[in-house]
């Protein structure tokens, strides 16, 4: 999934305790949730970083937003969009694949980036899958007890994937508490390089805990955003845009360029 991002990401450690308000741009925080910019959805920070990760799989591989829409809408169905420990009968992950059926090692089908791709290996090669009704698509490749229940979350996949997939400023927003720095700030910034080099490019890794990496625009943007609780973030800069965990998006006086700026908690 290298190359996806292309003039340049830097994650840089730094404290941040500035506050903007966001009220102008409409996407009003609600603590401890990711909002959708001019629709009623939220989605918890767990949910939001794992659609981010299937959103960025879908993209790597050069498919149309309708395969984002309908693996969301699967993981929805399946886990609620959460990496699930455990299932029916041996189901695990966010698409709830079965070891025992081929689909990959506990540990593999655990992992979402591994999960997701299992999954959209299935999709491409059911035959007219991008202009299939969901549910249909979605069950010939997850073979469902409940073979309907995956309709009633395209409407839900096709809002998320469009804040993700968006070219649009500030899309998806999401907030909680200032993160607390947890372990050497140098292993966390490489184990950020790393979660961005599978799932978003080639990033490089420069003393003092930055990370480096290029971004075409704002669909990587909104990908930090989702991932920031994970990677203890506070603050997330792109263009004339800044983002802080405890009041999301707003514009910055200083525009920085094409340039995305992480900063992890220290």
């Amino acid at each position: 999934m290298a190359g996806l991002w292309a003039p340049l990401l830097v994650v840089v450690v730094a404290v941040v305790g500035l506050s903007w308000d966001t009220d102008s741009q409409g996407v009003p925080p609600v603590a401890g949730r990711c909002t959708v910019a001019g629709s009623a959805l939220t989605v918890t920070n767990e949910q939001a970083a794992n659609a981010a990760t299937i959103a960025a799989v879908a993209r790597s591989r050069g498919l149309p937003a309708r395969a984002t829409v309908i693996a969301l809408a699967t993981a929805q169905q399946e886990s609620r969009l959460r990496n699930l420990a455990y299932g029916d009968r041996d189901s695990l992950g966010l698409f709830q694949q079965r070891p025992s059926q081929g689909w990959g090692s506990p540990q593999q089908v655990q992992d979402p980036v591994y999960a997701t791709g299992k999954f959209l290996d299935g999709l491409v090669e059911v035959p007219g899958w991008e202009s299939g009704r969901l549910t249909e698509v979605a069950q010939t490749v997850q073979r469902s007890g409940f073979p309907e229940a995956y309709q009633q979350w395209e409407g839900m996949g096709t809002e998320l994937a469009g804040a993700l997939l968006s070219t649009d400023p500030a899309a998806l927003s999401c907030t909680y508490s200032p993160p607390q720095a947890a372990g050497p700030v140098d292993d966390r910034a490489a184990a950020v390089a790393e979660m961005v080099r599978r799932e978003a490019g080639s990033p490089t890794v420069q003393p003092g805990g930055v990370v480096s990496v290029g971004v075409t625009g704002w669909p990587e943007v909104t990908w930090a955003v989702a991932h920031a609780q994970n990677l203890q973030l506070t603050e997330v800069r792109y263009t004339n845009w800044r983002w802080t965990p405890t009041d999301g998006w707003a514009q910055d006086a200083e525009d920085v360029g094409a340039v995305l700026r992480l900063q992890l908690a220290v």
